[in-house]
Order: structure tokens, then C-alpha cells, then sequence
């Protein structure tokens, strides 16, 4: 069985791990609403997408 030959460093791990943290979600305000959505999704709440057209959501039905 193998077995690492040296103990890995802290810098080495930390160098490894820069790229594993997690980024904010970014989100805008729905003109329909006002309530917080993703850019260009479909609004969770309302549905809304863009003049003319929604989308039937589950709390909505």
C-alpha cells in the first residue's frame, strides 16, 4: 500500500485549495415584483421574464 514519503506542506495545501471557494450568487430585482431573481431566469416568485411573457410557477398555479 502506498504512503506519502513527506508530510504535505500548508502552503502546498493552501495553494491546492485557492480555487475551491464559493462565489455569492449575483442577483437583481425583478421589475414585475421586486424581488430578488438571477439575471436573465425567470422570476421565482411572479414568473415574469420579459414584457409579454411569464411563466407559470409552482406558487402561482
Amino acid at each position: 500500500m502506498a504512503v506519502p514519503a513527506f508530510r504535505t506542506s500548508p502552503g502546498r495545501k493552501g495553494k491546492r485549495r485557492s480555487h475551491h471557494a464559493l462565489t455569492a450568487t449575483h442577483t437583481v430585482l425583478c421589475p414585475n415584483c421586486g424581488a430578488a431573481k438571477r439575471p436573465h431566469q425567470a422570476c421565482p416568485s411572479c414568473g415574469y421574464v420579459r414584457p409579454g411573457l411569464q411563466v407559470k410557477t409552482a406558487e402561482g398555479e
